[in-house]
C-alpha cells in the first residue's frame, strides 16, 4: 500500500480592515481581474478619506477586498473583488454582505453600485443579495472597443437586527 499525499485544506478566509501595507496585494489581485483596474492612488485616496475598505485574508494571503463609501444615508459598493483563482467559492458574496452590514451600521437607508453588463456572474450575485437595476450610465466604463454603460442597481437596507 502506498501513502498518498493529501494537500491540507485552507484555512477559513478571515476579514479585516485594509490597511495601506494590503495595497501591493490587493493591486496585484486587481490588475489580474480587471482589463481596467483601479490604481494605487485610488485605493490609497479611499483609505485616506476613511471609506470601510476590507480584505478577506486566507493563509496570510489577501485573496479579495471591497471599499465602500457612506454619506447621509446613502453608502455606495465602490469596488468588490475577489482573486481570480479563488472566485466561485462565495468569497464575493461573503465581502458583500459585510460592505452591507457596515452601511447599516451607519445608518444607510439604502445601498448603490454600479456593475458592466457584460459582468453577469457579478450582477446574478447582486440580484440574489437583493439589489434591482433602477438605471443605467451610458459610457461609463472603459472598454477595449471604446465606453461601456453602467448597470445601476440599488437596494433599500433595512435596519439592522
Amino acid at each position: 500500500m502506498s501513502a498518498i499525499a493529501v494537500e491540507p485544506a485552507p484555512s477559513p478566509a478571515q476579514l479585516r480592515p485594509m490597511r495601506e501595507d494590503d495595497l501591493e496585494a490587493v493591486l496585484a489581485i486587481e490588475q489580474r481581474a480587471y482589463a481596467f483596474p483601479w490604481t494605487r492612488g485610488i485605493f490609497r485616496d479611499c483609505l485616506a478619506a476613511g471609506y470601510p475598505a476590507w480584505v478577506l485574508e486566507q493563509d496570510g494571503a489577501v485573496i479579495g477586498y471591497g471599499v465602500l463609501s457612506v454619506a447621509a444615508d446613502e453608502a455606495h459598493v465602490l469596488n468588490v473583488c475577489t482573486a481570480p483563482e479563488a472566485q466561485g467559492r462565495g468569497h464575493g458574496r461573503r465581502l458583500l454582505r459585510a460592505l452591507l452590514q457596515v452601511a447599516r451600521a451607519r445608518r444607510a437607508q439604502r445601498v448603490f453600485l454600479e456593475v458592466r453588463p457584460s459582468n453577469a456572474v457579478a450582477i446574478a450575485l447582486y440580484h440574489s443579495e437583493g439589489f434591482n437595476e433602477i438605471g443605467r450610465r451610458p459610457r461609463y466604463y472603459p472598454a477595449h472597443e471604446g465606453r461601456e454603460d453602467a448597470i445601476v442597481m440599488g437596494m433599500e437596507l433595512l435596519p439592522p437586527g
